[in-house]
């Protein structure tokens, strides 16, 4: 299973959904099957690093960020099965590039969270303080975890 997460620069939240997802999937001994990967659905800051202060928060849970912004292109469409969303703009953007498609499934993170209302989306925390990357994270790992029950009923 080919999963990608999606936010607007691909340097916050994406990344962040990328990192915790991929250290689930390696402690679940799955990462022959499930591959992650994140984009952005706009180009701003291709080439980059996550943001630093999602690297520091993700590393004071042990987490390392190290993928590289790109943006999310109409041929990732036939790449994964599963697009993630951190909001409904970027969910929006990706219904509208995928059109009539049926595949890949396009999804909002948190619609994985049990815990979370309908709709809920993962904030954008890039213009606020540390405060909201700890929140991402914490977003993320709850979604993230009932994203890896989900992968594991689809997988059989």
């Amino acid at each position: 299973m080919r999963i990608c997460f999606v936010c607007l620069g691909n340097i916050c939240r994406s990344p962040t959904a990328e990192g915790v997802m991929l250290q689930l999937v390696a402690d679940a001994g799955l990462a022959e099957v499930i591959s992650i990967d994140s984009a952005g659905t706009g180009a701003y800051h291709e080439g980059e690093l996550p943001d630093a202060r999602s690297r520091a928060a993700a590393r004071r849970r042990g987490l390392e960020l190290v993928s590289r912004a790109r943006q999310f292109t109409k041929a990732d469409l036939d790449r994964f099965e599963l697009v993630i969303a951190m909001d409904q703009r970027n969910l929006r953007h990706l219904q509208t590039l995928a059109g009539t498609r049926t595949a890949p499934a396009i999804r909002l993170l948190r619609s994985f969270d049990p815990t979370a209302p309908s709709g809920a989306e993962v904030p954008d925390p890039w213009a606020g303080g540390e405060a909201g990357f700890e929140e991402v994270l914490d977003q993320c790992e709850r979604a993230c975890a009932g994203l890896l029950a989900y992968a594991r009923e689809q997988l059989g």
